[in-house]
């Protein structure tokens, strides 16, 4: 039935979904209570409700169901859905989701402990779970990873590694990515200089919203350096 459910996920039938969704959960099936603990998150099939997205989701936790522990873990990040902010609280959800193979709890797992929020600060876990999250195809954590080797942070300082990471994040048009990656062409790191390729990278990453690519774009047009 659980596959039934996903499969009307998945194709848009919320109403099915729900119906599905909270039989099953009533049955006690934590993957059931994780997938509606987020309906009733979003208000998908149902009326919004915070509330029982929150027992449910703690619910799916109790039972180390991936997903409600990272869905948890955000509530508690942001402090939103009817719980204190509490980063210690976060980061040890975040770790347990991350340890159960769960792409996104990497990164923010890699991402607290990078910034020391809600643990000690340790950039070479941080490199650890960046790398977990970039194998399993994660582009915040390639361009954060290449950010870690460019600096040397938590690993041996490598310009290849990092022009490696910046362009998975690139190739993958993450707009971070597409202006890191401008950068090492245009400075010349991990790669020849070849300004055309940073001038273009930039102007990507603009597209995309990038703020300071943005600003780079605008001053080169009005210095009459470049047309569009």
């Amino acid at each position: 039935m659980i596959q039934k459910a996903n499969e009307a996920y998945t194709a848009g039938d919320y109403e099915t979904a729900f119906k599905l969704y909270t039989e099953l959960s009533a049955q006690g099936n934590a993957d059931a209570q994780t997938s509606l603990g987020y309906m009733y998150q979003l208000g998908q099939g149902c009326q919004k409700d915070d509330v029982k997205a929150l027992e449910l989701y703690k619910k799916g936790a109790e039972a180390k169901q991936p997903y409600a522990l990272f869905n948890l873990a955000i509530l508690y990040e942001n402090g939103i859905g009817g719980v204190e902010h509490d980063q210690f609280k976060a980061h040890d959800l975040h770790l347990e989701a991350a340890t159960r193979g769960v792409p996104p709890a990497m990164y923010e797992t890699a991402l607290m402990l990078e910034r020391g929020l809600g643990c000690m600060q340790n950039y070479s876990e941080a490199a650890f779970w960046y790398e977990e999250a970039a194998k399993r195809g994660h582009l915040e954590a390639f361009n954060n990873l290449g950010a870690l080797y460019k600096e040397g942070h938590g690993v041996v300082q490598d310009d290849a590694k990092c022009f490696v990471c910046f362009k998975r994040a690139a190739d993958g048009g993450l707009a971070q990515g597409l202006y890191n990656l401008g950068l090492l062409y245009d400075q010349g790191i991990g790669c020849e200089i070849d300004n055309d390729k940073a001038l273009d990278l930039c102007r990507k990453a603009a597209y995309k919203g990038h703020e300071k690519a943005k600003q780079i774009i605008q001053g080169l047009q009005e210095d009459g350096k470049i047309v569009f």
